[in-house]
């Protein structure tokens, strides 16, 4: 994230992180174990939106950053390149 992303800005994504971290570990675990394909697929499908989540915030927070200060240099990304990353998510 950029340099002059504030701790308020990054919390929500860094708690999604965690979440789907938390997710991926009951996925892993289930599988060592042999638990069933449901479970699995289910606690599978919950990191990827917990992910996907964390990368619409990034994005979020970037364009927004991008629209009310077009000027500031600590991450220079162009609108079009939110723009780009933000259908490589949807």
């Amino acid at each position: 994230m950029a340099e002059n992303t504030t701790p308020a800005d990054i919390k929500p994504v860094l708690n999604r992180l965690r979440r789907a971290q938390g997710q991926l570990n009951a996925v892993i675990a289930a599988v060592e174990g042999g638990g069933k394909c449901r479970d699995v697929v289910i606690q599978l499908a919950a990191v990827s939106s917990a992910l996907d989540k964390a990368g619409f915030q990034i994005i979020s927070t970037a364009m927004q950053k991008c629209l009310n200060d077009p000027e500031d240099t600590t991450d220079p990304m162009t609108v079009e390149e939110l723009e780009k990353l933000f259908m490589t998510l949807a």
